[in-house]
């Protein structure tokens, strides 16, 4: 359904230490790896590849817990959906395709995976591209009204099993719709190409991954906080340079400012805001894939 998107693109399965990670990979030059987010796969990316593909070998995995990724099993403690654990996912990724070093690119959930592997792994991210968020420490400590209002998501996927499942089981598309709709500037799901939003809704209607996302959200309000928390209190910062994008009318603006936040998290920090809501790559892929190649080119 999806393959069209990607012309020239190879596909793989990765075997990590406890996943099957699917990637796919194509275009020339230094590695760069791109992280999707909630609720999608690396179909997010298929507008700006082509902007790319000709200055980077382009790695493009799905999380574990999304798309044509595994499923692990969980534990009480939620860790196997910690951002730790993904990130590790990233780092056996790289070292498939014998990629020692790379630069990094994640958005949403995908943008906390890269920042916690630049923390976790600071040899191998050589730059480092977030995209519309802030650090989890921030989200749950300065929540603000209006970013409560535009993430209820991450209280109501945090909620106890099987609460959250059985309500997205139960309508999950209309679910989904609605979600990616509202994190957009024009509220309709008019920038988004009807195959990436059938391979959206078509992997969050089985239970297996309804309950891996949910985990990802439950790691979120427990390890992932804690190990920020750690990190912050140690003063720990992210080393190598880092762009931080995010839109006007996205979720990040609705925090505390953006870079400011950011500057707290790392040492070398740049970035702007584009004219759109959450989805960058989705909304605005032109300026999007220009401000990376202005970044990572650099």
């Amino acid at each position: 359904m999806t393959a069209h998107l990607f012309p020239d693109f190879d596909e793989h399965i990765v075997q990590t230490q406890n996943a099957e990670i699917f990637v796919r990979k194509g275009g020339a030059g230094p590695a760069l790896i791109l992280l999707h987010g909630f609720p999608q796969t690396h179909v997010c990316w298929h507008k700006i590849v082509p902007a790319l593909k000709d200055h980077f070998t382009l790695i493009l995995p799905d999380l574990r817990g999304y798309g044509r990724s595994s499923c692990p099993p969980t534990d009480d403690g939620h860790s196997p959906y910690s951002k730790r654990a993904m990130a590790r996912d990233i780092v056996d990724v790289a070292d498939y395709f014998d990629s020692p070093e790379f630069f990094l690119t994640g958005h949403d959930r995908g943008g906390r995976v890269a920042y916690r592997l630049a923390l976790d792994h600071p040899a191998r991210v050589k730059r480092l591209a977030v995209l519309d968020i802030v650090p989890t420490h921030t989200m749950w400590h300065e929540f603000t009204t209006d970013l409560a209002m535009a993430t209820y998501h991450w209280l109501f996927l945090a909620q106890p099993f099987p609460f959250p499942e059985n309500m997205i089981e139960s309508s999950g598309s209309a679910f989904i719709d609605h979600t990616i709709a509202s994190w957009t500037r024009n509220k309709d799901l008019s920038d988004f190409h009807p195959d990436a939003l059938a391979d959206y809704r078509g992997y969050l209607s089985r239970p297996d991954y309804i309950h891996a996302n949910c985990e990802d959200y439950r790691a979120g309000q427990t390890c992932d906080l804690a190990i920020d928390e750690k990190d912050f209190d140690a003063s720990r910062k992210i080393l190598c340079p880092l762009l931080a994008l995010w839109g006007d009318d996205g979720l990040a603006e609705k925090s505390n400012s953006t870079l400011e936040v950011w500057k707290m998290w790392a040492k070398n920090v740049r970035g702007h805001e584009l004219d759109c809501g959450h989805f960058l790559a989705e909304e605005k892929p032109d300026k999007t894939a220009q401000a990376l190649l202005d970044f990572f080119r650099e």
